[in-house]
């Protein structure tokens, strides 16, 4: 079954299962939403933990965690790059067991203030009926039977939300999903692994985890490792498939004085306009500010983008034909711009044990792109699956050995003193 908020996991600040001096010690390299979320996960099930990271969030110098978007989606996402069979079958899992979690934790008040955690709704609009178009179809039947709240499909939304019927849109449909104010909650997963006795360390790790497994046990004293460095998995992991889409995103006031205020998320994903450079992406990150997006290149490593870069000008030009209204938007003076690199690999999202050494207790998560926050619980989920697994001595298997297995299996707490 899969993992429960109260159930499995709790948001207070202490563990679930309170560690003994001899439960499982595990080391966790990545300070990013995927890191701390799979400490969280751990922590509950009563191992001790400690998380080494090169940075933290903060608001001087920002993560990708705190860049990200942050919308739940159900993938493929907004981005449309996730094209691996066997990891999107994974994915679509994760999502759902990540959706119900951030519900949960948006349904009550003061959980959803401290979190920056909300409910809203989300709209999505295509270029033609979604019944003409196979994999739209497709992922729109999943997505009624896979218990999101609040789905709706109607082309009557186009007008409600004020979109210029020029642009081209002819159907939509809406579900109601997690937005998440990314600076906000980065600050409150760092505070809840502390309050249930993480501990952080600042350390830059620069080897290849394999080779460093031994050292870095010692060194710790931890009994299992887990890899949640996002583009770093390219060393730490020997992954040479791992590489970045670059994004960018505007940040506008959204107070209603301006152009009318925008309290949905309205995107046209890039699968949808068969162009990753169609895609419409307007978020309201929190009771002030809009987020206009987006862009996705590839293979491009370089923060070097500024609101007069063209392909930003285009994005902004895009999105106001889009939203009339929008060309009044007045930048956020604060923090106008941000840019990040999506972590992507050859085969999409990664969580799996280290499979070039046997006998390794590594496992992986990494590789999830711009769905690090839409995925995060289903995939520290199977991360502690797999700290279990390596633990017990089982060997290691690949992901495409597991996945029908995962699904059907679902979260098992271990039994004995953990």
């Amino acid at each position: 079954m899969p993992l429960t908020l109260w159930r499995d996991i709790s948001p207070v600040g202490h563990p679930l299962r309170r560690p003994t001096n001899k439960s499982p010690h595990v080391l966790v390299v990545g300070g990013g939403v995927t890191g701390l979320i799979s400490s969280w996960v751990l922590l509950d099930r009563g191992y001790r933990v400690t998380v080494v990271s090169s940075a933290w969030a903060s608001d001087e110098q920002r993560l990708t965690s705190q860049i990200a978007g942050a919308l739940w989606e159900f993938p493929p996402a907004v981005c449309g790059q996730h094209t691996d069979k066997i990891s999107l079958a994974h994915s679509k899992h994760w999502s759902m067991t990540s959706y119900h979690i951030w519900d949960g934790i948006a349904s009550i008040p003061s959980l959803s203030e401290a979190s920056g955690v909300r409910m809203m709704p989300s709209d999505f609009f295509f270029p033609e009926p979604v019944d003409g178009d196979k994999a739209q179809l497709s992922k729109m039947t999943e997505i009624m039977a896979s218990g999101v709240r609040g789905f709706y499909r109607g082309a009557d939304i186009i007008d409600e939300r004020g979109v210029d019927l020029s642009y081209g849109a002819v159907d939509a449909y809406e579900l109601l999903a997690p937005v998440i104010d990314t600076d906000k909650a980065m600050s409150w997963l760092m505070e809840l692994v502390e309050s249930k006795g993480a501990n952080l360390v600042t350390e830059t790790i620069q080897d290849d985890l394999v080779e460093i497994e031994d050292e870095l046990r010692a060194r710790f004293g931890a009994d299992v490792i887990v890899n949640a460095t996002g583009l770093q998995g390219q060393i730490l992991a020997g992954d040479e498939s791992v590489y970045p889409i670059r994004g960018g995103l505007i940040r506008v006031i959204n107070d209603g004085s301006d152009f009318p205020k925008v309290d949905a998320a309205l995107t046209i994903t890039a699968d949808a306009a068969r162009s990753s450079n169609e895609i419409i992406f307007l978020v309201p990150r929190n009771d002030n500010i809009l987020l206009i997006g987006g862009i996705t290149e590839p293979h491009e490593w370089n923060l070097d983008l500024t609101l007069d870069s063209p392909i930003i000008r285009r994005m902004r030009e895009r999105c106001e034909k889009f939203l009339p209204g929008l060309e009044n938007a007045r930048l956020d003076a604060d923090y106008p711009f941000a840019q990040g690199l999506r972590p992507f690999r050859g085969q999409n999202v990664r969580v799996e044990r280290e499979l070039r050494r046997t006998g390794s207790r590594i496992v992986h998560s990494y590789g999830h792109g711009g769905a690090g926050w839409s995925l995060s619980f289903g995939c520290a989920q199977d991360v502690a699956m797999l700290v279990d697994e390596a633990l017990e001595g089982m060997p290691a298997r690949p992901m495409s050995e597991t996945v029908f297995e995962r699904k059907a299996a679902g979260f098992q707490r271990p039994q004995g003193g953990r």
